[in-house]
């Protein structure tokens, strides 16, 4: 049996093209380009001047099902249809989230695509890349560092230390930091209290980033936040600490849109990672403008699922973009399928055809939602080894039988070749079908009002509960006149329900919405539901277990 090559394997052996000659070729010229070593490089900000009455090209969103543990690869299908429209003729450029190094030292690993459809260098983009993180972890901590400083100097804002909401955070996966106690050791070190450390793109600063036009906003925006309460109910912003313009001189370098290459030197804008969850969960709104000045078409994604990353992508970043969509293409695999039908992880190898046809309703569910947006559809059914033919005949039938544009995706072993036939059922679709995009919701409708939309429209649900916590949360912002904006559902991304255990496409379900709280820099209201990680802690035997160098700086066991 032929040996699998690992994902690094593959991206070791990729014959790359200094960035320099990879941006000229894409009409970046070389005074706007920031070089990070010989393959990777920052754009300068300045570069939309010149570009600005070039027409832009289409925007592509690639989604996907709910995901199940059995791996649906979004981002491989994004990097392998962008491989694939440069292969029939298209100038295609790529953007994608920068990965986080919780994840890829825990288990869920980077995201960088895989097999044959990556970007590279893939060793430097999934560690330390460009330094982003780093920039937003401290601009993030320096807020904190602000906030308890002022309380300790005298307190003139009458920060109430019960009420601060602003958090510190860390670029890893580490449990021990949730829930801890700062200031110790007496007057010295400042006011004893109770804190909380998350990962760093579940930090605002980073929403902030990925939704600001350039750098003024992303000052403006920082600004804005909402960092604590006084003990007279006011609320106290990072501009009240007068500490926005410090961050935002931390992040002048992190603004500017990375770019690297694919295993078949596509262009590929990486550029921002907010967390999926409690925030919206799509790389930055900067590198997906110059993007679609740069090519005819730009292929990007949004976190798990359609009801989560793709909802999220169209009510929340397309309006402070301003950005239309051409086309959604939703990604399923036949294993996630299965798991959808009532088939355990265990049992996956095996063919069944009817798990396949009963977890085919989540598919549906998703492309309807779609629909709901005013936007043409297409499923890329990612074909994995196991895969039979009948399995794949069917589910390709029943997309058709519904009406549904559908293409078989063989990027992970075929890079671009792979991607050929979706690429073209794309183009077609996109040639043939008019883009109706409009947003779901008004963002002048009440907090209840829009989140009911969502759960009703796009989970499929009856309804929302709002806990007694919440209704008072609610009231709250409207009193502070926060209430008029989008909204960002903090759900379990493994069911159109917030029980992660209802599969499929469940009836009869309600939200509960346990907390409302206001992201006001970013732009977005969050409702909790469930119980969402902030920061993750590292399994039993962590990726970073089986990873290693040698002598020679060759890594291992990086995926």
């Amino acid at each position: 049996m032929a040996k699998f090559l690992s994902d690094i394997e593959i991206a070791q052996q990729a014959k790359l093209k200094p960035i320099t000659e990879i941006a000229n070729e894409w009409n970046v010229e070389e005074d706007e380009l920031e070089l990070y070593g010989k393959y990777k490089a920052k754009i300068n900000l300045s570069i939309f001047d010149r570009l600005k009455d070039r027409p832009d090209g289409k925007l592509i969103l690639v989604t996907a099902i709910n995901p199940t543990p059995a791996g649906e690869g979004k981002s491989t299908t994004t990097v392998g249809l962008g491989q694939a429209l440069n292969k029939i003729g298209k100038k295609a450029f790529i953007a994608l989230r920068e990965p986080s190094l919780g994840p890829v030292f825990g288990v869920k690993g980077g995201a960088a695509g895989g097999g044959h459809a990556q970007v590279v260098p893939m060793e430097d983009i999934n560690l330390h890349f460009t330094g982003d993180m780093h920039a937003i972890t401290t601009a993030n901590n320096l807020l904190s560092a602000a906030i308890d400083n002022h309380i300790h100097q005298g307190n003139s804002l009458d920060i109430d230390s019960r009420q601060i909401v602003w958090k510190r955070v860390l670029d890893m996966n580490d449990r021990a930091l949730r829930e801890v106690v700062v200031a110790m050791g007496g007057k010295p070190n400042g006011f004893v209290r109770q804190d909380n450390f998350m990962i760093t793109v579940a930090s605002e600063v980073m929403a902030v980033l990925c939704l600001s036009n350039d750098l003024m906003d992303l000052k403006e925006r920082l600004g804005r936040m909402l960092v604590a309460y006084s003990r007279t109910g006011k609320a106290i912003t990072a501009s009240d600490l007068n500490v926005h313009g410090a961050m935002a001189l931390l992040l002048k370098d992190a603004i500017k849109p990375n770019i690297v290459q694919t295993l078949e030197n596509t262009p590929a804008l990486i550029h921002g990672g907010p967390f999926a969850n409690i925030a919206h969960g799509c790389n930055s709104i900067i590198a997906t403008k110059l993007g679609l000045k740069l090519g005819d078409y730009l292929v990007t994604e949004a976190g798990f699922g359609a009801d989560l990353g793709a909802e999220k992508f169209l009510d929340i970043k397309c309006r402070y973009g301003n950005l239309k969509p051409a086309a959604v293409v939703i990604v399923a695999t036949i294993r996630a399928l299965k798991m959808h039908g009532g088939v355990s992880k265990a049992e996956l190898g095996e063919e069944n055809l009817d798990a396949l046809k009963n977890g085919f309703v989540n598919l549906s569910k998703q492309v309807e939602n779609i629909g709901k947006f005013g936007l043409p559809v297409m499923v890329a059914v990612n074909k994995f080894f196991n895969d039979t033919d009948a399995e794949i005949d069917l589910l390709i039938n029943l997309c058709k039988e519904a009406g549904v544009n559908v293409a078989l995706n063989d990027v992970w072993a075929k890079g671009g070749e792979g991607g050929s036939d979706m690429a073209k059922v794309l183009v077609d679709m996109v040639e043939n079908q008019a883009s109706n995009y409009k947003p779901l919701y008004n963002i002048e409708d009440s907090i209840p009002d829009k989140v009911n939309t969502i759960v009703t429209e796009i989970y499929g649900g009856d309804g929302v509960i709002f806990t007694g916590k919440a209704k008072k949360e609610i009231k709250k912002l409207e009193e502070l006149g926060l209430d008029k904006l989008p909204i960002c559902m903090a759900k379990t991304q493994y069911s159109l329900s917030d029980d992660p255990s209802l599969l499929g496409a469940p009836k009869g379900f309600k939200i509960t919405v346990k907390e409302v709280k206001v992201s006001a820099g970013a732009g977005f209201i969050v409702c909790l539901t469930g119980d969402i990680m902030t920061m993750p802690g590292l399994p039993k035997v962590p990726a970073a277990d089986r990873m290693d160098i040698d002598e020679k700086g060759v890594i291992t066991g990086l995926f």
